[in-house]
């Protein structure tokens, strides 16, 4: 959410800011104006026309919520310059390099948006750079939120730099910025120092997105030929260093300039004993400045340094170090190394920075409270970014900033992942602006902690039950729920360990149902302005608290709103909200009645959404786009490779795993036609390809979809399946690649497999039918247990199936692949041995199909690839381990059993031994176990089988085909014949028992092997068990069973 503008306008504080495609007069208006955060100010400054010449947008940049309103004020045409889209690889700064030096930009000054890890990956390419002039200089804007722990949550750690500032050009310019003002400045400052490329690095974790702060524009510098970086600093304000703390300090705490420097700053402002020097210009480096300004009763520097992990060196430290190393007054000066999480904790856990601080440093501050005003209240909003009270948090802002003796500061960030859609979070700060306060950023001074905030407000009632939010209420303090609930229904939807928290800290608890109410008001077309009009009367109700009247917050409404909204007077809605607002009486809660349930879920900021001019989210996901961008992939083919290794690019390379592309050369049935079971038996060449596996190995078959069921598929959901769709690709890594609807549907996307119960919760939200979205609810629910477990083992539903029984559940076609996930290969176990059979690998299948309740046939969707397969058909395998291996020496006894088609492994096994005896190699004994229904249809390889015994490979087979006779007999019958030779193998002989197949004869199997030890080893029951089990571990008792 950009905070920029809102969809209200039917109020006066409520009217929209400057459009994404503004006029002039509209975007100097962007100053003073406290609705505007930083960043977009940073974004106006680097795109006007005769500030850049070329802006060019890498897509980490925009992946932090950076670069969006460039791109909308470009398309606009008017007043701001051009915008090129680029790919983050390895080099990509070789662009820049070339347009300054030869290209079309080679006498302009060009932009470039990344992030930090964009410019350490493109710093080798940055050495490049020509020399700077006044009308030829690179300028990087740098947005500092740096996607930590596989992207799963965020970071304001500097770390890239400390791998890329040793290879970056000593010419450029590195600015560090953090509060709102600083960005703005910096920002501006970096296009006046017109004989130097520039880096300017802003917090974008926090501070520069911050909605709240009435910024204003840097004064004019004169700009002259060859001004120093001193001087042009000096003139607007600032310096290399900035010292906070005490003057006689004997501690001082060195640190770049960020969130961590303003928290350790407002802490030294308080403290005695120490002080804080947080470094502006990293490059160039001032020694003589840094001197100058340290206290000269400074005996102590501790430098905290951002690194990727622990073991990797600084930069700040060997800089700080060299400065101060023959300082007359310094006795020692010692580092400190702050991984990404470190910083994170630091920046995101109540008083975690304070207490790392306080091990080296004399902090009179205990915890953050202290650095606050006495008076400032604290706020957290919670809803989605889809329901109409998305905007609430920011009219909510509007009206404090009405108020011109108030500081009202909002911050918005997003969950994206413990919820389908996303969470948004609002965290808002309130003080008397006369209540003068160390500027600290929100994530500090407001963190996610228990007991945190006087107000707390759930937009979405869903996140009542699946979300811990009640935590953070601090005991006696308000929290409102936005719900069409009645007080019991919320009652019995807050977990009992919440209601417990409520009661004992006292907390006062309503609802409100705004879109109850919008509805008796105006009709349903506009109720969306309404409701958070609404909301907010009902919030200044509660914030009033004891002085509250209706006629009072008539007032306060009438200062901030217009008179009549949507057609409505506003004392009407005022009154509407007044009697709408109930209060929830909370029943006593004995420790008997919390019970345990499902654990709710913590929040993280882990997402930046940008809301562009159409309405729609700059994010990581899939997307429907169009033949431009599957141009880019084959043009660019390197920057949209996941891995540095040379790709076969019909293997589908962005499969983790090592992929072989190999060739089908036989598709042959073993059983009967007129037979219920399809066991079929492939092989498939592997010459070229490089393709080597291990005997008793699995290979992973990465099957298809049925083309027609996908096109029948396409045909119902009303989607073009030759549409071009860019999705992320296996495995969730970073990647994306662009295909057509039917290829991902076909070929990656597992739209015939078994939805998770989650799938129904995550695809209610996209029913239009009230009907279907409480159906979907209450299957993901606990309650709706049994009705899941039928569909999805009775029923046997699958994705496809479950959209067709709720058609008002339509999620746009890129949104459903990322809902439904990717086909996982199947693996099945190799039935060769590459020692005998070469450029080749076997594999033994059965078709699996079954009849739906319905009526319907089912089919396993990779056996059902296979099983149709045609003679030179290309299928992409790899190749995975398995614990099916022969013992070392070859004189060790083996022990085979497999049912049906766990027979594959033990063909190889025969067929490796067979080729050990060709050699004139000695061999173990071999007893094989075989069983099936019919030796007439399911005796699976029996010819070659027949062979091996003639030719002394098998020793004793044991085969059990249990529909023959007249009394069934199974293999562990078999195995009861011959219990003294397989104790005699097992306890005497260190011989290897080996069960392949399904899992139900496991018992039998593992009885029978019990009563022959006890029989003839003399062993009780319970020896004989503990000595199977222990065989396990030396990999002599082996199963693998399905």
């Amino acid at each position: 959410m950009s905070g920029s503008s809102t969809p209200l306008s039917s109020t006066k504080t409520l009217s929209t800011a400057p459009s994404p495609k503004p006029k002039a007069n509209e975007l100097e208006a962007l100053f003073f104006n406290p609705r505007i955060p930083a960043s977009h100010l940073i974004e106006y400054i680097a795109s006007r026309p005769q500030t850049s010449s070329t802006i060019f947008v890498y897509d980490l940049a925009e992946q932090t919520g950076f670069g969006t309103l460039t791109k909308s004020w470009a398309r606009s045409g008017k007043e701001s310059a051009p915008v090129v889209d680029l790919q983050t690889r390895a080099g990509a700064g070789l662009t820049l390099v070339g347009r300054l030096s030869e290209g079309t930009s080679q006498d302009g000054v060009i932009t470039a948006y990344t992030s930090t890890k964009g410019l350490s990956m493109m710093a080798s390419s940055l050495s490049y750079l020509p020399e700077a002039g006044p009308t030829s200089r690179l300028v990087l804007q740098v947005p500092n939120l740096l996607f930590a722990n596989d992207a799963l949550s965020i970071s304001p750690s500097l770390a890239p730099l400390a791998t890329s500032l040793p290879i970056l050009p000593s010419s450029l310019v590195i600015l560090l910025s953090a509060t709102p003002q600083e960005a703005a400045d910096f920002a501006h400052i970096s296009y006046q120092l017109t004989s130097h490329h520039v880096v300017h690095i802003f917090d974008h974790y926090a501070a520069a997105r911050e909605i709240g702060h009435s910024i204003s524009p840097l004064s004019p510098i004169p700009v002259k030929e060859n001004s120093s970086v001193e001087g042009v600093l000096a003139h607007a304000g600032y310096s290399f260093f900035d010292y906070t703390g005490d003057s006689e300090a004997e501690t001082v705490v060195v640190l770049l300039n960020g969130p961590l420097a303003l928290a350790a700053k407002a802490i030294a402002s308080r403290s005695t004993g120490f002080g804080v020097i947080s470094v502006n210009v990293l490059r160039p480096w001032d020694e003589d400045s840094l001197r100058d300004i340290l206290p000269k009763t400074a005996r102590i520097i501790h430098v905290l340094d951002d690194v990727p992990t622990a073991l990797t060196q600084g930069f700040l430290y060997p800089d700080v170090f060299g400065a101060l190393l023959y300082h007359e007054a310094v006795s020692a000066i010692h580092g400190h190394r702050v991984t990404p999480a470190q910083t994170q904790s630091y920046v995101s856990k109540e008083d975690a920075f304070i207490r790392f601080l306080s091990k080296f440093v004399p902090a009179s501050v205990k915890n953050v409270s202290a650095l606050l005003p006495s008076s400032a209240k604290k706020l957290f909003l919670f809803s989605t970014p889809n329901s109409v009270l998305t905007s609430f948090s920011h009219v909510l802002e509007d009206v404090f900033l009405s108020n011109k003796g108030v500081s009202a500061r909002l911050l918005t960030d997003h969950d994206a992942f413990s919820k389908s859609g996303g969470i948004t979070i609002n965290r808002m700060l309130l003080s008397p602006k006369k209540d003068v306060s160390p500027f600290l950023p929100i994530p500090v001074a407001l963190p996610f902690e228990k007991d945190e905030v006087d107000f707390l407000g759930i937009l979405d009632p869903s996140l009542v039950k699946s979300h811990s939010l009640v935590k953070y209420a601090k005991p006696g303090s308000v929290i409102l729920v936005i719900t069409s609930w009645s007080p019991a229904e919320l009652l019995a939807n807050l977990p009992s360990e919440s209601l417990a928290s409520v009661a004992q800290k006292d907390v006062h608890l309503y609802t409100f149902d705004a879109a109850g109410i919008a509805s008796q008001l105006v009709d349903a077309s506009n109720t969306d302005v309404v409701e958070n009009v609404l909301v907010t009367l009902a919030f200044l109700r509660l914030y009033l608290g004891g002085a509250a009247r209706e006629d009072l917050v008539a007032i306060v409404a009438k200062s901030a709103f217009e008179g009549v909204v949507q057609g409505t007077s506003l004392d009407a809605v005022n009154s509407a909200a007044w009697s709408g607002l109930v209060d929830i009486e909370i029943p006593a809660v004995s420790e008997e009645d919390v019970t345990s349930s499902a654990p709710q879920k913590d929040i993280e900021f882990n997402a930046v959404v940008v809301e562009s001019d159409d309405g729609d989210s700059v994010a990581t996901g899939a997307y429907v786009g169009t033949w431009h961008d599957a141009a880019k992939h084959i043009l660019f083919h390197d920057a949209f490779t996941p891995s540095g290794l040379a790709s076969e690019a019909s293997l589908r390379p962005e499969i983790p795993d090592d992929t072989f592309l190999v060739t089908c050369v036989v598709n042959r049935r073993l059983t009967p036609l007129e037979y219920d079971r399809n066991v079929f038996h492939l092989e498939f060449d592997t010459r070229g390809t490089g393709l080597k596996y291990e005997i008793g190995e699995a290979l992973g078959v990465h099957g298809w979809n049925d083309a027609q069921e996908v096109l029948d598929f396409c045909d119902w959901y009303g989607v073009n399946p030759n549409r071009l769709i860019t999705i992320p690709v296996v495995a969730g890594e970073d990647n994306m690649h662009t295909r057509t609807v039917f290829q991902a549907l076909q070929q990656q996307i597992d739209l015939f497999g078994r939805p998770p119960k989650s799938f129904y919760t995550d695809l209610a939200p996209f029913a239009t039918s009230s009907v279907d979205k409480h159906s979907l609810l209450f299957i993901g629910s606990a309650e709706g247990s049994s009705t899941f477990k039928k569909l999805s083992e009775k029923d046997t539903v699958t994705f496809s199936d479950v959209l067709r029984m709720y058609p008002s559940a339509k999620p746009g076609i890129e949104r459903l692949c990322e809902l439904v996930g990717d086909i996982k290969p199947r693996h099945y176990s190799i039935a060769s041995a590459q020692s005998v059979v070469g450029d080749r690998v076997d594999l033994l299948v059965v078709a699996v199909d079954w009849q739906a309740p319905n009526g319907s046939i089912r089919y396993g969707q990779c056996t059902r690839y296979l099983a149709g397969l045609k003679v030179g058909q290309k299928v992409t395998v790899s190749i995975k381990p398995s614990v099916m291996k022969l013992p070392p020496d070859n004189m060790q006894p083996l022990i085979l059993a497999g049912l049906g088609t766990g027979a594959a492994p033990f063909r190889a096994f025969l067929q490796h031994r067979a080729w050990l005896l060709q050699q004139g190699q000695k061999v173990g004994p071999v007893y094989y176990y075989f069983g099936s229904r019919y030796q007439s249809a399911e005796y699976l390889y029996g010819e070659e089988i027949e062979s091996f015994i003639l030719d002394g490979v098998i020793t004793r087979a044991g085969l059990a085909f249990s529909r023959d006779g007249p009394k069934k007999v199974y293999i562990q019958h078999k195995m009861l014949e011959d219990s003294e030779a397989l104790a005699t193998m097992i306890q005497d002989q260190k011989g290897v028992f080996y069960l392949c197949g399904p899992t139900w004869p496991v018992p039998d199997v593992y009885e029978a092997l019990v009563n022959a030890l006890v029989k003839y080893k003399g062993q009780d029951v319970a020896s004989a068990g503990e000595y199977l089990e222990g065989l396990k571990e030396e990999e002599r008792y082996v199963l693998e069973v399905y």
